[in-house]
């Protein structure tokens, strides 16, 4: 990539569930986290990769016709990680190899955004999310800016793995933040998600103490064995209580669905087979821990 080119693997438009109003929500390319639970493992790894699709696959051979030293056939083609293989994917009739994400140069990105600005009127806006948005530090700003410039309402979903000053570079042209908090104990963190927690905590408590700490929203996924026990909650929800008494906090439930996703990418899903959405009840007893914690701004 170059300084004026950023990578998205996915760009969803009238997304509903990704701050307020309609919005066109950015996923950039790239995380530094492993969590064994991630919702999009198609975003993990920092580079363009390209995905072979058995379903739509009619073997028909032209991709080693097009790549024959970088594609091989045996039960499914293995692919040469370093080779171009832009022909291959273009000759594809049926569209089975493909790349798994975009590149766009800045300006191109900031015009396709555009076009949805019609549908911000009520509230709406641009959320770039990932991946970790701010694996892209560079074009993320870039991106930022010239969305603000333009009256564009943004936000950002982020597990805030950063530097502290990546995040006070952001925050002038940031409407809304959305940040993680999955787990409170350090061992258990880095055990998860393969990092530390100590840069994540430094940049909440940033966010939590700055003039923007109402924009703010911890959220932790409730994952099955690993996130969602009271123990965990109730130091989290401790914590964030210390650093700002009105914070808003957010429990997602369990989603079931990132399974499907695993096939198609080099990773392996890491929560039980069995695992399930929580029920009303059980929610409801979740957000009890947190508010006995003294959160008053349950989400």
């Amino acid at each position: 990539m170059t300084a004026s080119e950023v990578l998205v693997f996915h760009l969803k438009r009238f997304a509903v569930h990704d701050g307020f109003g309609i919005r066109t929500t950015v996923f950039l390319k790239g995380c530094p986290l492993r969590c064994r639970w991630c919702q999009n493992p198609e975003g993990l790894k920092a580079e363009r990769e390209t995905v072979w699709f058995s379903s739509s696959c009619i073997h028909c051979g032209l991709c080693h016709k097009a790549c024959p030293d970088s594609i091989q056939w045996h039960e499914r083609p293995v692919f040469d990680a370093a080779a171009d293989l832009s022909s291959a994917v273009s000759l594809c009739p049926s569209r089975a190899l493909r790349y798994d994400s975009t590149y766009y140069d800045i300006d191109t990105l900031v015009e396709k955004i555009r076009e949805d600005q019609v549908f911000f009127a009520q509230g709406g806006g641009v959320t770039f999310s990932g991946g970790e948005p701010f694996l892209q530090f560079s074009a993320l700003l870039s991106l930022l800016k010239k969305c603000h410039e333009a009256g564009i309402h943004t936000a950002i979903e982020t597990s805030l793995f950063t530097s502290g000053d990546h995040v006070k570079a952001v925050l002038p042209y940031l409407d809304e933040i959305y940040c993680d908090m999955k787990l409170y104990d350090e061992k258990r963190h880095k055990e998860a998600t393969g990092v530390s927690n100590r840069q994540i905590k430094e940049n909440i408590t940033y966010l939590l103490h700055s003039d923007q700490k109402e924009q703010v929203t911890v959220r932790t996924p409730l994952i099955p064995g690993f996130t969602a026990d009271d123990d965990n909650l109730s130091a989290i929800a401790s914590f964030l209580v210390s650093q700002y008494d009105n914070v808003r906090y957010e429990l997602l439930n369990y989603n079931p669905l990132a399974p499907a996703k695993y096939p198609l990418t080099s990773f392996t899903y890491g929560v039980h087979k069995d695992a399930r959405r929580y029920t009303r009840e059980e929610m409801d007893h979740f957000h009890n821990v947190i508010k006995d914690r003294g959160i008053r701004n349950c989400l």
